[in-house]
């Protein structure tokens, strides 16, 4: 999943992004208000990370804007204040969730994940898909009941195949999920990931094909 962290501290900031992209997520990191705006404009996110005491425009200013636009990215937001006027003000802007300020990153980490699997519309980090079974919380994939090993950007596909079953996945919808700006795949990256999750997957309820000139497609067999 692709996650736009805005935050001015930088050893926090760095921080973030490095325990999510050991996750296989894409994250792209913005230090001030003006500079999350720009990132929305261009792109887009499944998920929002905002602090709220931002230099310049705030994480209030910031979230107003979206959700005037009517962008119903999920937005998890970062507050020092432990204030409950606060916490309300920014839910009732349209923030998604809040995380007090210090956090330990398992909650935050936590909290991401039940967002990100709203916006999915999964209400358990559990599914089951045929004889295969998906945990996003452990991370842990199995095929009638034995383990499959999937290094975490393989996870990730994965996962997106599995949120988009019978549907066109592009080669660049997938690398928009799995790449930030600064951290660009190589040549024929995806089409490798994809050829060791398919043959980890035989034998699985989940096949993914290849349409030529198109993208893939998951199919849920049996």
């Amino acid at each position: 999943m692709r996650i736009l962290v805005v935050e001015d501290a930088a050893d926090l900031a760095e921080a973030i992004v490095l325990r999510f992209r050991r996750s296989g997520h894409a994250l792209d990191r913005a230090a001030s208000g003006e500079e999350a705006i720009e990132f929305l404009e261009g792109n887009t996110y499944d998920l929002v990370i905002l602090d709220i005491m931002l230099p310049g425009m705030d994480g209030y200013a910031v979230l107003r804007a979206l959700r005037l636009r009517h962008d119903t990215t999920p937005v998890l937001v970062l507050t020092a204040r432990a204030e409950i006027d606060d916490r309300v003000s920014a839910l009732d802007i349209g923030a998604d969730d809040y995380v007090t300020k210090p956090f330990d990153f398992r909650e935050l980490e936590a909290r991401a994940r039940a967002l990100l699997r709203r916006r999915q519309g999964i209400a358990s980090g559990v599914t089951e898909h045929g004889n295969l079974t998906f945990d996003r919380s452990s991370r842990r994939v199995t095929v009638g009941g034995d383990p499959i090993v999937l290094p975490n950007r393989e996870f990730r596909i994965l996962e997106i195949f599995l949120g988009n079953l019978g549907r066109v996945i592009t080669k660049d919808d997938i690398t928009d999920q799995l790449y930030g700006f600064d951290d660009a795949p190589g040549p024929n990256a995806i089409e490798l990931y994809i050829a060791r999750l398919r043959k980890k997957l035989k034998g699985s309820s989940v096949t993914i094909r290849t349409l030529r000139g198109i993208g893939y497609v998951a199919d849920l067999e049996g």
